[in-house]
């Protein structure tokens, strides 16, 4: 029986084992291994035959969509199926992505159902999806969940509860951040902070006060909502700045989720969103961002 083998491209290793881990846990049998950018992929195309890649989009040295690019120029590679992920999700993205002959999209951030639902379309299009579930008489349910988190402790971390409604699930208190509004006051508006941004998580978008910034990470704070958000998963933080309205999309994982207000329903949360991202262009706008400070231009979500 044949494997199936599938290249995963990502500059940041949190992606990288999250996507790894959800296969392995699903696909017990698949054969996964990673690259760091694409010119790292390139010479592992040149030496492997693959099924299927998963490719970010933004990396350093060579992009996911300039390693698509040579993959379409090369007889062997013109119909590996390519699974772009990426929070690239603007329409001119996806049509440059299609002219160059992308497969399908994962948006980031991302669940491991979407994920899983994009890899056994193209698996069934091969023909390899029945070869992998005969090899698979066990699979586990949630691909991400336990299993990420152990590879980032160690192991010795407790299980991450899943999100329950607001009026049920207690939220862990904190010291109030400098300028947080008084208990009295938090309803009526957000704390202030040194701008505004979009922070995108599978369960929806959600509008956030930036309270501080740096390279590694971004305390940002959210009004409470339905459903709580939860620590290690995946987000991607839209941020915009400058006269030309430029957007910096910004990949990451919630550290940290506390409340604002010294009480359990509390209506402001505070979330500590570390970065994920190595592209040095991604570093060097984040860099211009910290400079500029509270020039931070306001981003309206959804405008």
């Amino acid at each position: 029986m044949s494997k199936v083998s599938v290249l995963v491209v990502d500059d940041a290793p949190f992606i990288r084992d999250l996507v790894k881990k959800c296969l392995r846990n699903y696909f017990p049998g698949m054969v996964i291994e990673d690259a760091v950018n694409g010119r790292k992929a390139q010479v592992l195309l040149e030496r492997e035959r693959f099924d299927l890649v998963l490719c970010d989009w933004e990396m350093p040295e060579m992009s996911g969509l300039e390693l698509l690019t040579w993959c379409r120029q090369h007889e062997a590679l013109k119909a590996m199926p390519f699974i772009m992920v990426t929070s690239r999700g603007d329409k001119e993205n996806v049509v440059q992505a299609i002219q160059a002959g992308v497969s399908d999209f994962v948006g980031k951030p991302f669940t491991n159902e979407q994920l899983l639902t994009k890899v056994k379309k193209a698996l069934t299009k091969l023909g390899k999806l029945d070869t992998l579930m005969a090899s698979a008489p066990t699979r586990a349910t949630s691909a991400f969940a336990n299993d990420s988190l152990s590879a980032l402790t160690g192991g010795k971390a407790e299980t991450v509860r899943p999100a329950a409604p607001a009026a049920a699930a207690p939220v862990a208190t904190a010291k109030p951040l400098i300028n947080a509004p008084q208990p009295g006051a938090a309803k009526a508006a957000a704390p202030a902070g040194r701008g505004q941004g979009q922070l995108r998580l599978s369960s929806g978008n959600q509008a956030c006060v930036i309270k501080a910034l740096s390279l590694k990470e971004a305390l940002l704070v959210v009004r409470r909502g339905e459903v709580l958000p939860q620590i290690l998963e995946g987000a991607v933080l839209d941020l915009e700045q400058g006269d030309n309205a430029e957007i910096a999309r910004l990949n990451g994982y919630l550290h940290a989720v506390v409340a604002v207000e010294s009480k359990p329903d509390s209506d402001w949360l505070q979330l500590t969103f570390r970065f994920v991202d190595q592209d040095a262009q991604k570093l060097d706008y984040l860099s211009r961002l910290i400079a500029r400070g509270t020039a931070l231009k306001h981003f309206v979500p959804g405008a």
